[in-house]
């Protein structure tokens, strides 16, 4: 059995892209998930130099070194977190990411902010508010069920959050997004 590490993958259609581009090199999958795919056996090398081709024309990347793969691994899980789990307990990140990972927050904090840029708080902040975003346009609930679903503390946390990072107010963004005045990049 073998494990590859695929960098940007991000939602459910990126694995099924990413399955199906298997299949097609005719990789005995066992399973694919967000950055991670489970092969049968060991990938011959004229395989493996295929995959990375195709995956990498599809802005995907195989990677190889362990620090990339635990950043990619704090990434996927936080995107999970936030998009795909539907959060009732209020359980803290740092013993999240520690617990999945096996590896202690501080060193994770330290090599993700060493590598991205930016800390760990701030990547999951920005995937809170694409996720608050989302959920203003589906226009399905409210402001105060959409932080009561992103465990946010109180309405007001939110507001300040989302406007921290978008410079509008979620009823401001809204708005916009019904009127399709103008894209966000030019207001």
């Amino acid at each position: 059995m073998a494990t590859l590490f695929i960098k940007n993958m991000v939602c459910n259609r990126c694995i099924m892209v990413v399955q199906n581009e298997l299949d097609k090199l005719g990789l005995n999958v066992k399973s694919v998930k967000l950055g991670e795919v489970a092969l049968a056996e060991e990938p011959t090398s004229k395989q493996k130099d295929a995959l990375t081709e195709v995956l990498d024309a599809l802005g995907f990347e195989v990677i190889d070194d362990k620090k990339s793969r635990i950043i990619e691994k704090i990434k996927n899980i936080i995107i999970d977190l936030v998009h795909y789990q539907d959060n009732d307990t209020k359980t803290n990140l740092s013993d999240v990411l520690s617990d999945k990972l096996h590896h202690d927050y501080n060193y994770l904090s330290n090599l993700f902010s060493e590598v991205e840029g930016t800390t760990i708080e701030k990547y999951f902040i920005a995937q809170r508010v694409e996720k608050v975003k989302e959920l203003l346009v589906y226009d399905e609930l409210s402001l105060s069920e959409i932080a009561d679903r992103l465990n946010y503390s109180s309405v007001a946390y939110l507001s300040n959050q989302f406007k921290k990072v978008t410079g509008l107010t979620p009823s401001h963004f809204k708005q916009i997004k019904e009127d399709k005045r103008k894209p966000l990049d030019k207001v």
